[in-house]
């Protein structure tokens, strides 16, 4: 388990694979992940990769500033409903689209964003609209 905000930033700018995936996949305390993501803004991305990063950290993540951060949010397959549909909204269109990239992104979700105003937003949601209706049949 990572114990410290200074623990996961040692580990993740380490060139030891082993530190870093750590940084990938242990869970940290709640207290942690907030730290960092109050405190290190250059970690976020880093924060919202992590494998084990609790859905109330995706929740504070889904608005950062950062259109990169959100798209990391965005791809996250435990990503709650409530949060696919703001991001669904967002108005960065390459945050949309790795929203529509999303294996686990809910349907009627997926329907909003084949509708989207970006062609390659659409385009990437009307593709994954026809797997999962391939899937199916």
């Amino acid at each position: 388990m990572i114990e410290s905000a200074q623990e996961f930033i040692r580990l993740r700018i380490s060139t030891d694979p082993d530190a870093y995936r750590r940084a990938a996949h242990e869970p940290a305390p709640e207290s942690v992940w907030e730290e960092l993501v109050r405190d290190h803004a250059g970690m976020r991305q880093w924060v919202a990769q992590n494998k084990t990063v609790p859905e109330s950290i995706l929740a504070l993540l889904h608005n950062d500033p950062s259109a990169d951060v959100r798209c990391t949010v965005a791809r996250k397959r435990k990503l709650p409903k409530h949060l696919q549909a703001a991001l669904a909204t967002d108005p960065d269109a390459s945050v949309r689209h790795a929203l529509a990239h999303n294996s686990k992104l809910d349907s009627g979700i997926l329907l909003q964003l084949s509708e989207d105003a970006e062609e390659f937003v659409r385009e990437a949601a009307i593709k994954r609209l026809q797997k999962f209706q391939d899937d199916q049949t």
